[in-house]
């Protein structure tokens, strides 16, 4: 049997599958989170922070963020009985070079690509670009969000609001589906949607037209 190993609250680990979902209305479940988790370090009990998604009409494989004027973009891998596994794909930080936006930001994006006329853009320069793009939009999320461990699971509750309008998300992440499972059903979310971020956004703001999970 492999063993184990354990995961702690923001530190990278190998890649991990993960149960989110997004609604207006989680608090049984996260009632049971809190209380059932084991105790956390201090500085994860709350944490706010204000991102922006790109999205894309025609991406639903790549997930890109810029926190804090770095980019980060995660890419699907695989889904695995109702888990979600992503891993790292790029990371970048403004000004970004044309080489690098070319080679591997706007490929992500899965749109035809403009012309790029300067050797580096700026975050302003770049969501200008990506406003004057028909396929994609830029959409500003701030996350207050509240970390928990279960099962040796990295859990969260989360308020975020898209664009202004508010949601909640809970989640469950770990290298070890079973134990999200047991997590999952542990605070009675079993056979509610795992809905990640690119499709929560998606929802608000109208490129998807399916609801969110409550």
């Amino acid at each position: 049997m492999t063993e184990k190993t354990a995961l702690v609250i923001g530190e990278i680990s190998k890649p991990r599958f993960e149960f989110r979902t997004f609604g207006q209305d989680f608090s049984e479940a996260s009632k049971r989170m809190a209380r059932l988790s084991q105790p956390v370090l201090e500085k994860v009990w709350e944490r706010q922070s204000a991102e922006i998604y790109i999205m894309s009409r025609t991406n639903d494989v790549n997930n890109t963020k810029i926190r804090d004027g770095k980019m980060d973009i995660k890419t699907y891998v695989q889904t695995v009985d109702g888990l979600e596994q992503w891993n790292p794909l790029m990371k970048g930080e403004f000004p970004m070079s044309r080489a690098q936006l070319e080679a591997e930001v706007f490929p992500a994006f899965q749109v035809e690509m403009p012309q790029l006329t300067q050797d580096e853009l700026t975050l302003d320069e770049f969501l200008a670009l990506i406003d004057a793009h028909p396929d994609l939009q830029a959409v500003r999320v701030h996350k207050q969000r509240f970390g928990y461990m279960v099962n040796n699971t990295i859990c969260e509750v989360a308020n975020v609001l898209i664009n202004g309008a508010k949601l909640v998300s809970i989640n469950s992440e770990s290298t070890e589906v079973a134990d999200i499972l047991k997590t999952v059903d542990d605070v009675r979310l079993s056979g509610v949607e795992n809905i990640n971020y690119l499709q929560a956004i998606k929802r608000v703001i109208g490129m998807i037209n399916k609801p969110l999970a409550n």
